[in-house]
């Protein structure tokens, strides 16, 4: 990890902040505290998260925005807590309660039986207030103006849906479930747990969900914006893209061919390889066309 240069007047590197997002604020919030506290305008992020949810939150600062594109597509993995027994209009605990019905009766074995359909490849409609557009205009835009937003199912995929802990609450009236879900990018949690308690027939919806893992990047490299205001840490571009890429490790002259744009020979894998040059500098992310490695982005361009 680097830090930030202690002199602010001179430059901030390239690279990711790993953040730990704290619960209320939104992705765009964090963007902007990160801008002021790295002195930098350019800064993006990998995927957002909700106002409700915490942690892993990736972001890209200078170069390394270049990045993002690729982390929004990895897996991600959250923790999280599914009250069955109630639904609210948000599919989580910041909507208002739209229907109760009882979960008193629900057993373990029935609870992950229907886990069980909601793990491997699904077919899943997101919640009706996600962030997806319609028309142009935001689904949750449309909800708020009163509007019934019926959004299409799509793809998704559940690498794990693990139990550990179920509790019944208020009485026994409804019931609580701790479980880790590892998804493919694209997948709403609390459209997961909305879906649980429909097929349970008590309805559901998530109360609690923190995010641990983003591709390689984890909770133990993630830092609070507390900490980043008094040390601001940051996983610098080559280390990035060495965690994120097959590496290729050029020659010189592939090197002076790639900061020009042109191809060399091919990778070794059909994966996106990130090129290094003899000095340890990231010089381009390649893909092979047909006999040739293309540079499909290049990060140090000929002087």
């Amino acid at each position: 990890m680097k830090t930030a240069p202690e002199n602010p007047t001179q430059a901030i590197g390239s690279g990711l902040v790993i953040v730990d997002k704290p619960q209320g604020w939104t992705s765009h919030d964090v963007v902007g505290r990160t801008r002021r506290l790295a002195g930098t305008r350019k800064v993006g992020h990998a995927g957002t998260l909700d106002p409700m949810a915490t942690g892993v939150l990736v972001l890209g600062i200078n170069k390394a925005t270049r990045l993002l594109t690729y982390i929004v597509g990895a897996n991600k993995t959250y923790t999280a807590t599914i009250r069955l027994g109630e639904s609210t209009i948000t599919d989580d605990a910041e909507g208002e309660i739209v229907q109760t019905r009882i979960a008193a009766a629900l057993t373990e074995e029935q609870i992950r039986a229907s886990i069980a359909k909601l793990t491997g490849p699904i077919e899943q409609v997101p919640s009706s207030v996600s962030a997806i557009k319609v028309n142009g205009e935001r689904a949750y835009a449309r909800v708020r103006a009163g509007e019934d937003v019926k959004l299409a199912s799509r793809p998704v995929t559940i690498h794990r849906f693990e139990v550990h802990d179920i509790r019944r609450e208020r009485g026994g009236k409804v019931q609580d479930i701790d479980v880790t879900v590892e998804c493919s990018s694209g997948t709403y949690i609390r459209a997961l747990a909305r879906d649980l308690g429909e097929d349970l027939a008590v309805g559901g919806h998530l109360t609690a969900l923190r995010r641990t893992e983003v591709g390689p990047y984890t909770l133990d490299r993630a830092r609070t914006l507390e900490q980043l205001a008094k040390d601001f840490e940051y996983l610098p571009l080559e280390l990035a893209a060495d965690a994120l890429f097959t590496r290729r490790d050029l020659s010189e002259h592939e090197r002076s061919e790639l900061s020009f744009g042109r191809r060399i020979s091919a990778n070794e894998t059909e994966e996106m390889t990130a090129a290094f040059a003899p000095d340890g500098t990231l010089v381009a992310l390649l893909k092979n066309k047909g006999k040739e490695a293309k540079p499909e982005l290049v990060f140090a361009t000929a002087s």
